[in-house]
């Protein structure tokens, strides 16, 4: 099972001044330290260290199952994560919402699930022994922003 960050090249690009989801470029702020988790790293970003606020959809196509939301990234590069394990992130928050994802990118429906933080991996691997389903999104059970994607490997 691998945590996949968001996509460099998108994350590059915002960094750069690019457009979000929504066209417009990141808000830049600082971070207060408290639940600010980077989608590159996958970590909090530190107190008062510049942060990016932005839209994103992390799926290929706008389409009526690509949700879109808020997000944090550092503003300074990263080292993207690349595991092994639960990121840094997953374990900031009691529980998350985990949903499955079929190969065309849509919700499977009766996958979503608050999930105590603890017990990710676990209902991650019952939901990708399904073979309809391609990956697993975990997202803020509180605020519904995306967190991470995890897929069977690499």
């Amino acid at each position: 099972m691998k945590f996949h960050p968001l996509d460099q090249e998108f994350v590059d690009a915002i960094r750069a001044g690019g457009p979000d989801a929504y066209g417009n470029p990141a808000e830049r702020s600082s971070s207060d330290g408290n639940g600010n988790p980077c989608r590159s790293c996958l970590r909090d970003i530190p107190k008062d260290a510049p942060m990016l606020i932005l839209a994103a959809r992390p799926f290929p196509d706008a389409q009526p199952y690509a949700e879109t939301g808020p997000i944090f990234l550092c503003a300074a590069p990263c080292t993207p994560y690349a595991g092994p394990g639960v990121p840094e992130v997953l374990k900031t928050s009691p529980d998350y919402l985990l949903k499955g994802y079929t190969a065309d990118h849509r919700i499977a429906y009766g996958t979503g699930q608050i999930t105590p933080a603890g017990d990710i991996e676990t209902y991650a691997r019952t939901l990708l022994e399904r073979p309809d389903l391609a990956y697993v999104d975990v997202r803020s059970a509180r605020n519904n922003c995306f967190q991470t994607r995890i897929t069977r490997d690499g």
